[in-house]
């Protein structure tokens, strides 16, 4: 679960500032993905460098456990919390840890500012202003990360698995989670039965 440390020694930190990579960008599945942990999804990237990125899904909501479970488990008071904020299954890697991604216009002390716009916590901290109505005027809670090594992503790229837009704040925290995905591609003016190997022909 969220951690009182926000580091990670697997997740790789953000380089804006490189050429070539992609931190802060939306990334989104295209419609020959097989993989079904990617399938339509639309991937917040908090990191890509050369040694790797990582990233939480958007648009696969959680049911359960609920933010008010979540609270219990991890003892954050006040119960039931003042403000809610949606869940979602962040990735295949480290499912039961929290991330947190929210707007900047709150960080605390182990939060990490991915761009101008949006930071990345992952310690109970957020949790607690949020549960008591303040904190972030945006935020989604993600369980679990998808995570690439070193160059992985560069190739998948290649191999036309992703395209890559601008990150965009409704995309990114809205809960219209069905049609995420279409927006997304939408965005670059692209009809997904257009690019689909099994679109039917009228």
């Amino acid at each position: 679960m969220l951690n009182s440390e926000a580091k990670s020694s697997q997740a790789p930190s953000p380089d804006p500032a490189a050429d070539g990579y992609l931190t802060g960008q939306l990334l989104v599945a295209m419609p020959s993905m097989t993989d079904p942990r990617f399938t339509q999804s639309v991937i917040y990237l908090c990191a890509h460098t050369a040694e790797g990125a990582m990233g939480l899904v958007l648009n696969r909501p959680i049911v359960k456990p609920t933010f008010d479970d979540l609270l219990k488990q991890l003892q954050v008071e006040p119960l039931p919390p003042v403000r809610h904020i949606k869940l979602c299954a962040g990735g295949p890697v480290e499912n039961a840890r929290g991330f947190v991604l929210h707007t900047s216009d709150w960080t605390g002390e182990g939060s990490l500012k991915v761009d101008d716009s949006t930071a990345l916590t992952a310690s109970l901290d957020v949790l607690k202003v949020i549960a008591e109505g303040g904190g972030p005027r945006e935020c989604v809670l993600a369980l679990g990360y998808a995570g690439w090594g070193p160059g992985q992503l560069d190739q998948e790229f290649q191999q036309n698995a992703w395209l890559s837009i601008p990150a965009d704040e409704t995309l990114m925290f809205d809960g219209d989670h069905d049609t995420k995905w279409r927006r997304a591609l939408g965005k670059l003016h692209i009809d997904p039965l257009l690019l689909s190997d099994t679109a039917g022909h009228g």
